[in-house]
C-alpha cells in the first residue's frame, strides 16, 4: 500500500534546500536520486547546526546502513525547498531520521522517507554508544517528545 505523503506538523525543524540547474533530469523534474543527497544535506546540516557533529575532528562518525524514499509530486529547478527532519528511533549507536522534502509553498511533502545512520567511532570504525549530548539533541526531534 501507498504512503500518504506527509504533512509539515509531521516533522520538528526544518532547513531551507537550494535546488540547481543540473538536479533536473530530462524530463524535466529533479531526479530521484536528488532526493537523498537532500536527506543527506539536511541530517548533517542540522547535526552540524546543532554542534553536536564535528566532520573534521569529531570521533563519531554516522555511517548510512538503510535509505527509503517515497514520491509524492514532482519538483523542479529553480523550485525552493525546504527539509522537514524528524528522529523516529534512537537506538544505543543507531538513529533512524525521518526526512520530509516540501515545496517551500507546500503543506504536502513532494517526497519523505528515512535514514538511519549507525555511528562508529572514527578510529575504530565500530559501532560506539552515542553520547548523553546528542541523545538529548535528538530526542528533542521526536515528534510529541517537545
Amino acid at each position: 500500500m501507498r504512503p500518504a505523503a506527509p504533512t509539515r506538523a509531521g516533522f520538528a525543524v526544518y532547513r531551507p534546500i537550494a535546488t540547481r540547474w543540473r538536479d533536473n533530469d530530462i524530463y524535466g523534474h529533479i531526479n530521484n536520486v536528488e532526493f537523498y543527497a537532500f536527506f543527506d544535506t539536511v541530517v548533517n546540516g542540522h547535526l552540524i547546526d546543532a554542534g553536536l557533529l564535528d566532520i573534521a575532528h569529531g570521533t563519531l562518525v554516522g555511517y548510512v546502513v538503510e535509505t527509503k524514499c517515497s514520491y509524492f509530486a514532482q519538483l523542479a529547478f529553480p523550485d525552493r525547498l525546504e527539509g522537514g527532519l524528524r528522529v523516529d528511533r534512537i537506538g544505543t549507536s543507531s538513529v533512524q531520521y525521518g526526512v520530509g522534502i516540501f515545496r517551500e509553498s507546500d503543506d504536502q511533502a513532494a517526497a519523505a522517507g528515512h535514514f538511519i545512520h549507525v555511528y562508529v567511532d572514527r578510529k575504530t570504525q565500530r559501532p560506539t554508544p552515542l553520547p548523553q549530548n546528542w541523545r538529548s539533541g535528538l530526542e528533542a526531534l521526536v515528534i510529541g517528545a517537545r
